[in-house]
């Protein structure tokens, strides 16, 4: 017995010291959502303000590298490089850069002006008629806003075809911290403001965002911030099975970040929607980046480089999924428990205000606490002097949705041509989008373009020549009955100083193309 005891006391005192140097959480591996949560205010101010910083650091660690490496990882090799006054320079340089940040700052402005009941018309209209540029699913939302398509349509993938695209997801941040606790009130705001330009997969990447913001106030363990997050995506969502996914290979390969990623290429790397993506490296699509986000999450490990170097290093849009990353984190870190070699660039710019904006990093942390507060109550909690008491919400699937169900891309057919020489264009599927732009002398010129299929006027569409105000593609029509289809068009107003290019066509039928040659 002694010398059993002797063999043990090392192994105390080792655990002993390891205790003293990695602080136990004070809840447990088998932690559970508590019925109630409290915070000072001190403390909730802090982690919304580590939700903002986190996210305004991961933007910038990741900005340079932006779409360079898709369908490859960053190698470790590959310098991305931190200078003094870094933050600084991208926003006198560059500041569209920080898109993931100010279009969540239009939604937490309406919150400001008209309240936590503030109608889905005046979050569309706010992004729809603001002056930065936008892309992918927020672009074509916008025009469809600015046509008279509101929301929840404006974000349907019948009149989007980027609905799976990115958007909603680098815009959701806001929708998590101001709801501390909350995942399931951070769901039903995304359902409302998310399907301005998202629908299916591509709305689930912000559901999913929002709800580890939520959850990241209660917890300080990343495992559990990512698996009861998953429980608001339904489980037959393609979705939801690639997280899962990610969850199960980071348990399979716990040291091994590329292992995982390589899993993730091989299942879940294929792009359906987006024009620009199919049938390309680019992969804008929310399935795979969130994917990246989660490889950060769970390879980082609770350090904050760590998280944001390896979300990047997945690539693709390795700006938005180490901002969303490192987000996360910092909440659940807290603005004052950011490493100051982060944050020295930061305090540089926190009265600045965000281009398109008049919101400040410092207002911007204010208006979100404000809001939580309210939500807070709004949701049974209470505010006790300096004490918030968070009711707590175990987390609820949303409704189920899938965008270009039993659509596969067959084909390109490669056009090149304007409008007048355009002709007739014969394809074979169940759907297709015809890519192209509209120039014109005068930004303020609008073509007026007719579509017919097999002979039967589709649509008569407006096509801005004004990069702002423009439709990502000119033209597109699925669930059309599989067969040979003939496409034509016919330019009502034409105009000398205008033209209407055609790009290539994208084609769809009702089962993927498979190639054998013998």
């Amino acid at each position: 017995m002694k010398k059993t005891g002797l063999l043990i006391f090392p192994f105390i005192f080792l655990w002993m010291a390891f205790v003293a140097c990695h602080p136990v959480s004070d809840r447990s591996p088998a932690e559970k959502i508590p019925a109630e949560y409290t915070l000072t205010k001190e403390q909730l101010l802090d982690k919304i303000k580590g939700g903002w910083a986190g996210q305004t650091i991961g933007c910038t660690y990741g900005g340079p590298t932006e779409f360079r490496y898709n369908g490859t990882m960053i190698q470790d090799y590959v310098p991305i490089d931190w200078p003094e006054g870094y933050i600084k320079y991208w926003f006198d340089t560059f500041p569209g850069l920080y898109d993931d940040v100010y279009m969540d700052l239009t939604f937490v402005e309406v919150f400001d002006r008209l309240g936590l009941d503030a109608p889905v018309d005046s979050f569309a209209m706010a992004f729809a008629t603001a002056g930065y540029t936008l892309w992918h699913a927020n672009q074509a939302a916008r025009y469809n806003i600015l046509q008279g398509i509101m929301p929840p349509e404006s974000g349907h993938w019948l009149n989007n075809p980027h609905t799976d695209d990115i958007d909603y997801q680098i815009e959701a941040d806001y929708a998590g911290l101001m709801s501390p606790g909350m995942p399931n009130t951070a769901s039903e705001i995304s359902d409302k403001i998310g399907h301005i330009m998202n629908y299916g997969d591509g709305w689930y990447g912000g559901v999913y965002v929002g709800a580890m913001y939520a959850l990241a106030f209660i917890s300080d363990d990343v495992q559990f911030i990512v698996e009861e997050a998953l429980k608001t995506i339904p489980r037959e969502s393609t979705y939801y099975q690639c997280m899962a996914d990610v969850i199960r290979w980071h348990k399979q390969y716990p040291g091994d970040w590329k292992q995982t990623w390589f899993e993730c290429e091989k299942k879940w790397s294929e792009e359906v929607g987006c024009p620009d993506g199919v049938f390309l490296p680019l992969n804008i699509d929310a399935v795979i980046n969130s994917a990246y986000i989660l490889i950060g999450l769970l390879y980082g490990e609770g350090d904050f480089y760590k998280t944001m170097d390896i979300a990047t290093r997945c690539g693709q849009d390795s700006d938005c999924n180490p901002a969303s990353a490192a987000g996360i984190l910092g909440t659940m870190l807290g603005y004052s428990h950011i490493p100051d070699y982060w944050m020295k660039n930061l305090y540089e710019v926190e009265d600045i205000p965000f281009d398109y904006t008049h919101i400040s990093l410092n207002r911007a942390y204010q208006m979100s606490f404000n809001q939580a507060l309210q939500v807070i109550e709004r949701n049974g909690g209470k505010i006790d002097g300096d004490q918030v008491v968070i009711r707590c919400q175990e987390p609820v699937a949303v409704r189920y949705e899938k965008a270009f169900d039993g659509l596969y891309p067959v084909g390109k057919v490669e056009l090149l041509k304007q409008i007048g020489e355009i002709g007739e264009v014969t394809f074979e599927g169940t759907g297709v989008v015809f890519k192209g732009y509209v120039r014109s002398h005068d930004d303020a010129y609008v073509a007026k373009v007719e579509m017919y299929l097999d002979g039967e006027r589709i649509e008569t569409a407006n096509l801005p020549a004004s990069y702002t105000t423009r439709r990502p593609e000119l033209f597109w029509k699925y669930q059309l009955p599989k067969g040979k289809h003939r496409a034509t068009f016919k330019w009502l107003n034409p105009d000398p100083g205008a033209s209407v290019h055609f790009g290539e066509a994208v084609v769809y039928s009702d089962a993927p193309r498979l190639n054998h040659h013998q």
